[in-house]
């Protein structure tokens, strides 16, 4: 199926016929497709007749670049401006303003683990985190690490920001402190996927056991004490 022309096509269409076979105006346009009011109208360049497409969207980018197509467009009907989806979304990538949609990071496959007691303590720790909120309503974090053996509360971190580099001050010190355990079972947080901590915990010789993707109850011994902790 062959696609339809434009009227930029059409009117090259009805000067081919008026000058090569020498037809009369208002025939060719018919038999092309084409209004006369069309082929003698001056097309108006395409920056010139989207200018006031182009002035709108860049004022919603300019206040906040991270707003995506559908949020301008929206925004554009709730001003009063009636332009059609189609056209502002023409605008809206000729100007290059969409941008790349952040691709969720895929996970390796993580194996069922059977989940034992150790036999000693410092053997397997897990450690997760928790959030809440102070009386101002502002959000903190709490970073718990319990030993799997006896569940004790090896230590607890509390911030509003708590990154990998954080993480690893935490377990340096702790290190100092009563060593590191041969297993450390986390769930699949950023935190712990970062170059930064897994080589850290290559080079110290703890080795880094994650649960699969939402089996929480692959880390219930941890989960069993933290409406305890403080």
């Amino acid at each position: 199926m062959k696609k339809a022309l434009g009227p930029s096509e059409r009117r090259e269409a009805v000067e081919f016929l008026v000058e090569e076979h020498h037809l009369p105006v208002s025939r060719s346009c018919h038999s092309v497709g084409l209004s006369r009011a069309a082929y003698c109208r001056k097309p108006m360049a395409p920056q010139k007749r989207d200018a006031p497409v182009i002035d709108a969207l860049n004022s919603l980018v300019e206040e906040r670049p991270t707003r995506g197509f559908w949020k301008c467009f929206k925004l554009l009907r709730r001003q009063g401006d009636r332009w059609n989806h189609k056209r502002v979304y023409r605008v809206y990538c000729a100007r290059k303003l969409n941008k790349k949609r952040r691709a969720k990071r895929r996970l390796p496959p993580r194996e069922r683990q059977r989940l034992s007691v150790p036999e000693q303590p410092n053997q397997v720790w897990s450690a997760d985190f928790m959030s809440d909120a102070l009386y101002c309503g502002r959000r903190f974090r709490t970073f718990n690490i319990i030993d799997d053996f006896n569940r004790e509360a090896v230590h607890i971190e509390i911030d509003t920001s708590l990154n990998s580099a954080r993480l690893i001050r935490v377990f340096e010190q702790v290190k100092t402190e009563r060593g590191l355990p041969e297993v450390l079972r986390v769930d699949n947080g950023p935190e712990f996927l970062g170059k930064v901590f897994t080589e850290w915990a290559e080079t110290n010789d703890m080795t880094i056991r994650y649960i699969q993707p939402g089996k929480p109850n692959q880390k219930r011994l941890h989960r069993a004490i933290q409406p305890n902790l403080p």
